[in-house]
């Protein structure tokens, strides 16, 4: 099949996030070079620039939602954008932008799965579970919330954005390096039946075999999508997100992560969210998560 080629696409907004700031990740991340190293890993890059949308207004919560007509324009655009790369036979990274934009680039992998036969395995490498809803948020940020909304569960303007409801359903995702979850939150995800591989069955079995279990079960028809959002790191390594949980992931537990799922050659789809330069030194976040996005594409430590 030639080249993959890989399409870069911003999405510069903090619109469902809890802090400003994550807007400027789409720049940290092409100041730190993504593009070019990509390039040098032989693939073909093309930057199609920022998506627009909306300012952020910052204002509080309205029926459990904090600016859900916001949000609802963004992952439209969102939505549109990745589709229309997926159909092109191309590989989007979306650079984010908080993670409330999930809930459109997956919708459009969702669409594209169905379309094309392909089975979908969402890998979410995060901190928290994001299956918050109107009822269960402390915050109304909608951040909080892509998970449910592409289960169905959520307002109407986000979680039929594929076409049919619900987009997904929680046996596509597996959850990697869960260790914050709002108390109302955990029931959802238990009542859902997520397959949560936390930070305590990391620290029990290692890295290795959550990524064995996490990847069993993939073949040759799985479109293989990876949710990484960039606070699944240990904020001693990554400062630079808005919503810093102790940890984490240290550098090589998440070099493996990233390097099994390389092994696969199933990853179809990325998103590169919550990197927020506001909180980052020297951007450091940024370089660590494009360092790690090389390896996902393949650079290996080894020679093999």
């Amino acid at each position: 099949m030639g080249k993959q080629t890989i399409s870069l696409i911003g999405v510069p907004t903090d619109i469902g996030a809890g802090h400003r700031g994550a807007a400027m990740g789409p720049e940290a991340l092409r100041v730190a070079n993504l593009a070019e190293k990509l390039q040098r890993r032989g693939l073909k890059v093309i930057d199609r620039g920022n998506l627009q949308g909306p300012l952020n207004p910052w204002l509080p919560p309205e029926h459990g939602y904090r600016h859900l007509d916001e949000v609802v324009a963004w992952n439209t655009a969102v939505y549109t954008a990745v589709h229309q790369e997926l159909q092109a036979g191309r590989l989007p990274i979306m650079l984010g932008g908080d993670h409330c934009l999930a809930i459109g680039s997956i919708s459009a992998v969702a669409r594209h799965c169905h379309d094309e036969g392909k089975q979908l395995r969402v890998l979410w490498l995060d901190a928290h579970t994001d299956f918050n809803t109107a009822q269960a948020t402390p915050t109304g940020n909608i951040h909080g919330m892509p998970v449910a909304c592409l289960c169905g569960v959520g307002p109407a303007g986000l979680t039929d954005l594929s076409g049919s409801t619900p987009a997904t359903t929680p046996d596509v995702f597996r959850y990697i390096g869960i260790r914050s979850v709002d108390e109302d939150e955990k029931r959802l995800v238990r009542g859902a039946n997520m397959q949560v591989h936390d930070m305590r069955h990391i620290d029990e079995v290692g890295m290795k075999r959550v990524m064995e279990e996490a990847l069993a079960g993939i073949d040759e028809n799985t479109h293989l999508h990876v949710s990484f959002d960039v606070d699944f790191l240990d904020p001693s390594i990554a400062p630079g997100v808005g919503t810093t949980v102790r940890g984490g992931p240290n550098y090589r537990e998440a070099q493996l992560c990233m390097e099994m799922l390389a092994d696969t050659g199933r990853v179809a789809s990325l998103d590169i969210v919550e990197l927020n330069p506001a909180f980052d030194k020297r951007n450091q976040t940024a370089r660590l998560a494009v360092d790690l996005v090389e390896s996902l594409f393949g650079k290996s430590t080894l020679i093999r």
